[in-house]
């Protein structure tokens, strides 16, 4: 049996999975590759067939290549004994890492390659002279040992490299299972190190190696599923996968990948720094030296220590360790870890001091996220919060988001710290920006479960009754100003009284405007952006302004359409005005003009962010402010003699739309169960317009439809917010009968959501 069909057999076995997948595939290589090496060099001395790298570890994945060296010693016919090795291999159309070498060629290129030396530390013989492969693998290790500083201190740079580049295993919505920190590479740098010298502690070694499993286990089976070799776990494969390896459900799958990467990253971390401490030296380390703060705390060596002499019967004293940590930008000793799990937990209310000092901690910013992560894996976090275990790892699995739900929350309150001062009260800022999403861990609305937890976290905390109040309507109303922002007119003057009305004070309107920056830039790049923060801001200063008594005529902008546009109109005619990130279209009033430019837009693959429109007299005018996919400027040059057809009505837009989506993949990442389209109707928040909402999965053409099946209902569109939500588009447009009223009629409106909803379904 060739290789190609053991490894179909093996693969398509359901019952074979993980690590035992790897060793299986990579058993059925060995005896394939001794018989060739046999056929090619018969039983002659001086050859070896040598594996390396991850097939040298006998982990071999449904994808992976063979990496192979020839040793020989010397042999004048290597070349002839080659060819004949490698050609079958190649014919069979297995991907093959090949080189021919003696030992001293191997060893002298690995004593100036970091790849190479690390790759011959895991070299195993397949077929051939066992004795020149032993002589390769002895040899490799020695010289690796005798260079140990430098390779150490090598692997230590390539480590943080990788981090900085591959991201995070444990946090992210789609990781990279071996390059991320927390990933399957960390484990392999490490046993490398502890080649070189000790650095592992007792107990690390089956920790790791327990966590790997489970990293390995998911990156086979992600091997398996998608038939090619790709170590990024993407959004649209989880459940998939979890389903293969026995999971009840994808978030189930995830939690496990981020347990498993959490404790591979912590120990990764500990040990990279106790091993850069030791390479830098008592010189190294003069800036550093002992520190004692008093209380049972000492800086030292880049830790912060706890005393044998502290006492561990003061519940304050993690919180007060932790706020030193990040003071001193340092970490806390595995040691001193340990004893502050003996530590009481904090009474009801807290003592003063515990809430200064978690309040400190998290003003700290960015330095309090490891810190933090630090204490929830040891346990000692989910004491002073015993609410963050149902957020603990839990995944978020929509392209919105790319954190889990704890990190997100981190992040989140970091830049809240930095936002202080546009605040009075920096501690309500960062206590209820980190626990404004405390509500996703557990069964039904996150927020209305959230506000239920954060008062009686704040009341624990030892918040007075006003000030929990506060921390509950941030969590309230913490989605209030991207909401209305993103999908409501700002010159409505219902718009800014209901916010007005939710946010109670300016003092909240403050904490909840810093609050959504803080959130919408943890939450991932399409979440915060220049056009949402003008959009927030704008809302902010119009709703205080409101709040403070202030009259709307004196800052409201005139009304659409201004005298520019009114002119433009009363000219007659068809007028085209582009700017750089805005279009105005004035033409003869007919059903559908609207719709028809969205639908040109929508061809050229320009993103239309808002849009107004007006109609008077017989004339119409559609104004759109745009941003294109790809951050170029708008080819307005290109657009323009499309959009000349459709307004002649000479364009078949709605099949050239199909014909893209059938001939262009759409690369968004995909939750696993798309959402169904949600129309929602508001004749309340506008005083004269009746406003639609439309959520619905993003797709191409997505404003095209929506708008031409409410021309077809012969509605009039006033204006429009366009949002994109990772794969799903809210879209909210003003609209007015043709007798220029709100629509009320309840038998027109369930109309309406049908057209919209049917019109949207056709086309998917």
């Amino acid at each position: 049996m060739s290789l190609t069909d053991a490894r179909g057999r093996l693969v398509a076995d359901p019952s074979i999975a993980g690590a035992d997948l790897c060793r299986a595939l990579s058993d059925e290589a060995d005896r394939w590759l001794a018989e060739l090496f046999t056929a090619a060099a018969g039983e002659r001395s001086g050859v070896a067939l040598v594996a390396t790298g991850g097939y040298g570890r006998g982990e071999l994945s449904p994808s992976s290549d063979l990496d192979l060296v020839l040793v020989h010693d010397d042999l004048d016919d290597i070349g002839t004994i080659a060819e004949a090795l490698w050609y079958p291999i190649w014919d069979s159309g297995e991907k093959l890492g090949h080189a021919v070498r003696t030992v001293g060629e191997a060893l002298r290129l690995a004593d100036g390659d970091l790849d190479t030396a690390t790759s011959l530390l895991d070299c195993r013989l397949l077929a051939g002279d066992a004795d020149l492969a032993a002589r390769l693998a002895d040899q490799a290790e020695e010289r690796w040992r005798r260079r140990a500083r430098r390779w150490i201190g090598e692997l230590a740079v390539s480590v943080r490299q990788r981090h900085e580049r591959a991201g995070e295993v444990a946090f992210h919505l789609e990781p990279d299972l071996k390059e991320g920190r927390g990933g399957l590479r960390d484990v392999h740098a490490l046993r490398w190190a502890q080649a070189a010298r000790s650095v592992l502690l007792e107990g690390d070694d089956d920790t790791l190696d327990e966590h790997y499993r489970t990293l390995l286990g998911v990156r086979v089976e992600l091997h398996r599923l998608t038939g090619r070799h790709g170590d990024k776990l993407l959004l649209e494969e989880q459940d998939a996968v979890a389903a293969a390896l026995g999971y009840g459900d994808a978030d189930a799958l995830m939690r496990d990948v981020a347990t498993a990467a959490r404790a591979i990253a912590w120990r990764s971390d500990e040990t990279w720094r106790r091993i850069e401490s030791t390479l830098a030296g008592p010189l190294g380390r003069l800036g550093l030296r002992e520190k004692w703060l008093g209380g049972g705390l000492i800086v030292r060596d880049d830790e912060v220590t706890v005393a044998l002499d502290a006492d561990l019967d003061d519940p304050v004293l993690p919180l007060r360790t932790a706020a030193v940590a990040v003071a001193h930008d340092v970490t806390i000793s595995r040691a001193s870890l340990e004893r502050l799990a003996q530590v009481p937990n904090l009474p009801e209310p807290w003592p003063p001091e515990a809430r200064q000092r978690f309040v400190e901690l998290l003003l700290a910013g960015r330095a309090a996220i490891p810190v933090v992560e630090l204490f929830d894996h040891h346990g000692l976090w989910e004491r002073i919060l015993p609410e963050w275990t149902t957020v603990h790892c839990k995944p978020q699995r929509n392209a919105y988001h790319r954190f889990t739900v704890d990190r997100h929350l981190l992040e989140a309150a970091a830049n809240a710290s930095a936002l202080t001062d546009r605040v009075d009260r920096p501690d309500l800022l960062v206590v209820g920006t980190l626990l404004h999403d405390i509500g996703k861990g557990l069964p039904g609305d996150h927020t209305e479960v959230g506000m239920g937890m954060v008062e009686d976290i704040a009341t624990r905390m030892g918040y007075p009754a006003d000030e929990v109040g506060i921390l509950v309507t941030m969590v309230e109303h913490h989605l209030l100003l991207p909401d209305v922002a993103t999908r409501r007119d700002l010159a409505d003057e219902g718009t800014l009284r209901m916010v007005a009305d939710a946010a109670g004070s300016i003092r909240v309107l403050r904490l909840l405007d810093a609050l959504t920056e803080a959130d919408s830039l943890a939450t991932g790049p399409a979440a915060w952006g220049d056009w949402k923060a003008s959009l927030v801001r704008k809302l902010v200063d119009r709703s205080s302004y409101l709040m403070s008594g202030g009259d709307l005529d004196d800052i409201l902008p005139p009304g659409f359409p201004a005298d520019p546009e009114r002119a433009l109109m009363e000219a007659g005619g068809r007028h085209v005005v582009v700017e750089d990130d805005a279009i105005t279209v004035v033409d003869v009033d007919s059903p559908g003009l609207f719709s028809r430019v969205a639908g040109v837009l929508a061809l050229h693959g320009v993103a239309v962010l808002a849009a107004s429109a007006w109609s008077d007299q017989g004339r119409a005018i559609a104004q759109f402010r745009v941003s294109n996919h790809r951050d170029d400027p708008v080819e307005w040059d290109r657009i323009r003699p499309d959009l000349d057809r459709a307004l002649d009505a000479q364009l078949a837009i709605a099949e050239e739309l199909a014909r893209q989506r059938r001939n262009v993949r759409h690369h968004r990442p995909r939750t696993a169960k798309p959402r169904a389209t949600r129309v929602i109707v508001d004749n309340q928040v506008s005083q004269v317009a009746t406003v639609v909402e439309v959520h619905t999965p993003d797709t191409r053409g997505v404003l095209y439809r929506i708008t031409t099946s409410l021309a077809e209902l012969g509605l009039d569109i006033r204006s429009a917010r366009i949002q994109t939500l990772g794969s799903e588009v809210v879209d909210s447009f003003y609209l007015l009968d043709s007798d220029g009223q709100k629509v009320t009629d309840p038998v027109r409106l369930a109309r309406l959501e049908e057209a919209i909803t049917g019109g949207l379904d056709t086309a998917s």
